[in-house]
């Protein structure tokens, strides 16, 4: 009989990670794949669940966040409420065997623990990193804690998950799945590029947890930063403070959309990887992501702290001289040399495959104990 293994996404950006892992989930023999859709996915106007049912049959769909109700450290606590409940019905209903979740945030939080506490083993991906964001690095150390198989993206986070008393048996190293798939995504060519514009750069910033002003203050600096370079200008991450970053971008003079898809996001970086362009901002994609491909990144104040450093990053603080300066090292970097620590590209595969060596009916599996 098949194992139902139930993988959640929260997030447009982590979907886009989690794909791979979905499709060697699905491929597996043993395994009958259970897709839940919660949190940000089902916020207009983006409403990504599409992307998401695009590609596969949704089993369950958990609300959190609510339309139009303002963005805050206490609202989050209350989606994450919400989320725990859903999640518990979710679970209910469709009975997994395994529960897969990936990274930090309040969506992965709430399917972790209604699943740990439910009795339901939970495989966790990227385990074990640090990055400040809002509140996440609490959460992703929480979520380890919860946890009963580690998947962790490299050696040191592996090391980290180990040190914080995990079973180095259930201590997987497989690799980051940002990285797999990049090699089959062409750089954007001018047809697909036209209704982008022609950017130099693309500027993606999303809040650390902020009041809306500071956020905002941020990216109008970085903004007078880039000045009248091409830019394309991404909508942050529905977290605390985003109303602020919004209105930066909207006062700018750079071409601005709430979304691209990650082929398109991918086929984007690729093409300023190759044109010499750059990422600004402050997402984790200018660490894993744009390392894989050769793109410098300009990664502004705090919300990458502690996270590995690979070559293609230059950190700066959040004032417009700073950013300026970071900004002119990025453009004259020496592509050639960029290197990327995050896997090769194999990641969905080996993730599947460990889920796949643990007996998630052993009733050992679930009774968490500190190894030391």
């Amino acid at each position: 009989m098949s194992v139902r293994i139930a993988v959640v996404t929260g997030t447009r950006a982590e979907f886009g990670l989690l794909d791979t892992v979905m499709r060697s989930i699905r491929a597996h023999p043993d395994f009958e794949l259970q897709v839940i859709v919660a949190g940000s996915h089902l916020l207009k106007p983006a409403e990504t669940w599409r992307e998401v049912a695009d590609q596969y049959d949704i089993t369950a769909t958990v609300p959190m966040q609510i339309d139009g109700q303002p963005s805050g450290r206490l609202a989050d606590a209350a989606a994450m409420g919400r989320g725990i409940t859903g999640f518990a019905g979710a679970y209910i209903e469709h009975k997994p065997g395994w529960v897969v979740v990936l990274g930090d945030r309040i969506e992965a939080f709430a399917a972790a623990s209604a699943a740990s506490v439910g009795g339901i083993p939970v495989a966790h991906i990227h385990g074990g990193d640090r990055a400040e964001g809002v509140a996440v690095e609490a959460m992703r150390h929480a979520i380890t804690k919860l946890a009963h198989l580690h998947l962790p993206a490299t050696q040191r986070s592996a090391d980290r998950i180990i040190r914080m008393g995990e079973d180095p048996a259930f201590v997987r190293i497989v690799g980051s799945p940002a990285i797999d798939d990049l090699d089959s995504i062409e750089p954007m060519d001018d047809a697909e590029h036209a209704g982008l514009g022609s950017p130099e750069l693309v500027f993606l910033m999303h809040p650390i947890g902020g009041a809306p002003d500071s956020e905002r203050d941020v990216a109008v600096a970085a903004l007078e930063a880039i000045g009248d370079r091409s830019t394309l200008a991404l909508h942050p991450n529905h977290d605390p403070g985003r109303e602020g970053i919004l209105r930066a971008i909207e006062s700018s003079d750079a071409r601005t959309v709430d979304h691209l898809p990650r082929q398109q996001f991918i086929a984007l970086l690729k093409r300023l990887a190759t044109t010499g362009g750059a990422l600004v901002g402050n997402s984790s994609a200018g660490l894993i992501e744009a390392s894989a491909i050769g793109l410098p990144v300009v990664n502004i104040g705090p919300r990458q702290a502690g996270r590995e450093r690979p070559n293609n990053v230059i950190d700066c603080g959040v004032n417009a001289p700073a950013i300026a300066d970071a900004l002119d090292r990025a453009l004259r970097a020496d592509r050639a040399r960029i290197t990327s620590p995050f896997g090769d590209g194999n990641a969905g595969m080996r993730i599947a495959e460990a889920i796949g060596s643990v007996d998630h009916r052993d009733p050992a599996l679930v009774r968490k104990r500190c190894a030391y």
